[in-house]
């Protein structure tokens, strides 16, 4: 007998969730996938906040076939000095936050994630790690720690000691925070909890309590860096300079890779008493790191502030109906609320429906979020705002059926 791709898909691929999307893609291009039956569907998410060019930017796809034609992988990471690595390191180091000037590279933000715990450890000879409720950080052991959710946490426990939880906006328990402190890892934007902003008042106040404690404040910018916000990362828009700073998803223009980045002389500490005190075959692949400097170049090409707050605001104003009760979030890091995970779930298979893909947020499941690519055309944006309101319209009449 034949099966399907979708009969192999749930026969073989390893599964997330009960219930997976099924959706069987051809092929992509710019905002837009297409199935295998020639539905178009707008990619609202980005994939995850990943296709920040969207997908199969021309500037990308010539980029990879350049650093094909020379070569792929060739050794551990570190070992060769390879020009993909060099240059895009090189790159970024005069566009991140402040004086870090010294970029490790990985395969995804999980990982960038463990390499700046064990950074932050190494650097300071200290333990004890905060992170924020509601936060999400990657989904390995080191990761997972970091997350407050014993829903999503308690299957997988014992897991690493030592790490703590504060309430975004507590002001006095930053007073937790003290010389025993290693890092504080804080996303500036809780994607997970439907893109809520954290107060900049606070984080000031918590990058000062770093500072008077000696500990590291790590800034998450995996799904809020590369311009998502409207700045190239999001602590730029609070002047916050982060001691590690971690990156990944919207990165690689579609090609998996992952960053920390710190000062030199924080970075090197890794280098000895052990060697080898961070490693990766694969982190740095030259051809994800040809795409992610090709692609950096398109984001930078872009006024980001101005594009970005302006559709913001586009989708403010015209993103309205009975059934939405508020927009969270910044720049094209969106949640809309819709106050129940019922009410939102039926929304969502609408949008499928008619051709325009969201979805809800692990901590938020009343929202669905909304971060397209930041190369969409006010054409496209109304467009997908437009099938936004018919989707709520038909949720609605499901409701009062």
């Amino acid at each position: 007998m034949h099966l399907s791709q979708r009969q192999l898909f749930l026969q073989h691929v390893a599964q997330t969730s009960l219930a997976p999307m099924m959706l069987e893609i051809d092929h992509a291009e710019g905002i837009y996938l297409t199935d295998t039956s020639g539905k178009k569907y707008i990619d609202f998410i980005s994939g995850i906040s990943v296709s920040n060019v969207g997908h199969r930017h021309p500037q990308v796809l010539k980029a990879i076939q350049e650093q094909l034609d020379r070569y792929m992988h060739l050794i551990v990471y570190g070992e060769f000095v390879q020009s993909p690595q060099v240059n895009l390191a090189t790159r970024l180091a005069a566009v991140l936050p402040g004086d870090i000037d010294s970029v490790y590279f990985v395969n995804s933000g999980a990982e960038a994630v463990e390499g700046a715990i064990k950074l932050a450890r190494r650097a300071t000879g200290r333990k004890k790690i905060f992170s924020f409720k509601n936060a999400y950080h990657g989904s390995t052991t080191g990761a997972l720690s970091l997350m407050s959710s014993e829903y999503f946490t308690d299957a997988f426990k014992p897991l690493l000691p030592e790490v703590y939880h504060l309430n975004p906006g507590d002001y006095r328990g930053l007073e937790c925070i003290d010389e025993t402190t290693a890092a504080v890892v804080v996303e500036i934007i809780r994607g997970e909890a439907g893109a809520e902003e954290v107060e900049g008042e606070f984080l000031k106040a918590l990058k000062q309590r770093c500072e008077e404690t000696g500990t590291f404040f790590i800034a998450d910018e995996i799904q809020t860096g590369f311009g998502r916000t409207g700045k190239l990362f999001a602590c730029e828009h609070h002047g916050i300079i982060p001691d590690i700073i971690t990156m990944a998803k919207g990165m690689g223009g579609g090609m998996p890779i992952g960053a920390f980045a710190a000062k030199k002389e924080v970075m090197q500490t890794l280098t000895a008493e052990p060697v080898l005190g961070h490693i990766t075959t694969f982190g740095g692949h030259p051809v994800s790191c040809a795409a992610a400097l090709a692609s950096l170049e398109v984001i930078l090409a872009i006024p980001l502030e101005e594009k970005v707050a302006k559709f913001e605001g586009i989708i403010r104003q015209k993103l309205q109906h009975p059934l939405l009760q508020k927009i969270t979030g910044k720049g094209l890091l969106l949640s809309g609320v819709l106050g129940s995970e019922a009410i939102n779930f039926k929304f969502i298979a609408n949008c499928i429906k008619n051709g325009i893909i969201t979805d809800w947020f692990l901590f938020a499941s009343d929202r669905f979020r909304m971060a397209p690519p930041l190369t969409i055309t006010e054409e496209e944006l109304n467009r997908s705002i437009y099938l936004l309101i018919k989707a709520l319209d038909e949720t609605a009449a499901e409701l009062n059926h």
